[in-house]
């Protein structure tokens, strides 16, 4: 019994393929979406202007070509068939009466009755045609009119935006000149339509712009409450949910979240000051025990793991507790600047400082404090030259912090900032800290919005950066 060939296909070797196919259609879509998308507006209220100016401007465009397009059409295509319907009857009247008299009469009958002036021209040539309007239906429609109905050679002159139409007709032994006004055979009142269709569209647009500024407003009130609260600054004064009942559900679900959040906070610190209350009572205990029993060989260790046991709590405490209660006010960095020098005139290092832009900070002053003191304290650890940069803009600060110490490998940057996190290497030499200063700092620099990366310094050790919206 023969076996099908189609069993040694692998399917998956030809899925793939088909999946390829079948998904071009969708990614060059995405593609040209994620083009377009470049050139949008990025905010809501723009936004939601096209959202709805959009549509409009397409109806009002649909309508204006499709309706105006057959409207002078229309209009001027029957205008141009009674013009010429009346020029030809004046024709058949001068035939009729082929007299002096008759022609006068036949002048007086159209000027009084129709509404053209006729004048009877010698039969010189008819002029040479005009260059065509480019875009002009009365030309087109009288044109085909004079054909169908009168079918004798003819000269029309409807360029420009005279209130007066010239059709001159050859007759036998004389030339037939009209004058008609515009009016009588093209639709002339079109502007009215479209001074109508404007005018709408703009109190339309107004009445929108002004719903849709009510109705983004609470939603930025909201957006600036969440980034206040990601500053670690009190909300706007003013906020308040409002707005419609979705946007009311979202400041609702923010005010009980930052109560939640504060509420947690401060419960975290009244249990961290309890605990650090009894274990500072005990390690007390301890201290007075070791003083009563005197200065011994054997006490010296008990001693220094107390001081140890000591500072690591103080240390822990700080980084639970953090500075998040702070409430935000003005930091000058230049006097901020000031202190750190003086601590390296203490602990004989070299600091040079750098500020761009103004030097008054709005942040939590005693926790930046904290941040640049454990940063700087950090490199004069374990270098001997440090250089601060700080660039203050609109809306960002930068402080930048290089030193020439070992500088930490590139895997174990992340990792320093754990808590009781020490490095091994040669910048731990010092047997002193407890691993918490860039746990701390770290914690800081976030809780105001902001964060701090380690890098490579071009003085060859450690470069610090901090980044803070400001």
């Amino acid at each position: 019994m023969a076996t099908s060939d189609t069993s040694r296909i692998k399917p998956g070797n030809d899925a793939r393929p088909l999946m390829r196919v079948a998904g071009a259609l969708p990614e060059g879509w995405h593609r040209f979406w994620r083009r377009v998308s470049r050139y949008m507006p990025k905010r809501l209220y723009a936004r939601s202007l096209i959202i709805v100016i959009a549509p409009m401007i397409l109806l009002q465009s649909v309508v204006a070509f499709v309706f105006m397009e057959r409207h002078w059409q229309t209009v001027t295509q029957r205008l141009s068939m009674a013009v010429t319907r009346d020029i030809a009857a004046i024709i058949d009247m001068i035939e009729t009466y082929p007299d002096q008299n008759g022609y006068q009469s036949v002048l007086r009958i159209a000027q009084e009755r129709l509404g053209l002036k006729v004048d009877i021209m010698p039969p010189d040539p008819l002029p040479a045609p005009g260059p065509k309007p480019f875009f002009s239906i009365l030309d087109q429609v009288l044109s085909a009119e004079i054909t169908r109905q009168i079918n004798r050679p003819f000269w029309l002159d409807t360029v420009g935006n005279s209130a007066i139409v010239e059709i001159r007709i050859r007759l036998d032994g004389m030339v037939l000149r009209v004058f008609a006004r515009r009016s009588q055979a093209y639709a002339s009142n079109t502007h009215i339509f479209l001074l109508w269709m404007v005018g709408t569209s703009l109190v339309l647009i107004g009445i929108a712009v002004l719903f849709l500024r009510n109705q983004i407003r609470p939603i930025q009130q909201l957006a600036a409450a969440a980034e206040s609260f990601g500053k670690g600054r009190p909300p706007p004064p003013d906020f308040r949910p409002r707005g419609a009942d979705e946007v009311r559900r979202a400041g609702a679900a923010f005010v009980l979240m930052r109560e939640r959040i504060e509420r947690q906070i401060e419960q975290r610190t009244a249990m961290l000051t309890g605990v650090s209350h009894d274990l500072r009572t005990i390690l007390t205990r301890f201290k007075l025990q070791l003083a009563i029993a005197g200065k011994r060989p054997e006490t010296e260790a008990l001693n220094q793991d107390i001081d140890d046991m000591q500072s690591m709590l103080e240390g822990y405490l700080a980084f639970a507790r953090g500075e998040s209660l702070e409430d935000t006010g003005q930091l000058n960095i230049e006097s901020l600047f000031e202190r750190l020098s003086e601590e390296a005139r203490l602990r004989k290092r070299k600091l040079t400082t750098q500020i761009n832009g103004s030097p008054d900070l709005l942040v939590r002053p005693a926790a930046f404090t904290r941040l640049m003191s454990n940063l700087v304290g950090n490199a004069f650890r374990y270098a001997k030259t440090v250089h601060v940069h700080a660039t203050h803009t609109r809306g960002s600060l930068t402080v930048i912090i290089d030193d020439d110490g070992p500088g930490i490998p590139a895997e174990k940057r992340e990792h320093v900032f754990k808590p009781f996190v020490r490095l091994d290497d040669a910048r731990n030499q010092d047997a002193s800290g407890t691993g918490l200063g860039l746990s701390i700092a770290r914690d800081i620099a976030r809780s105001h919005g902001g964060d701090i990366m380690l890098g490579d310094s071009p003085m060859g050790g450690l470069r610090a950066t901090v980044r803070l919206p400001a």
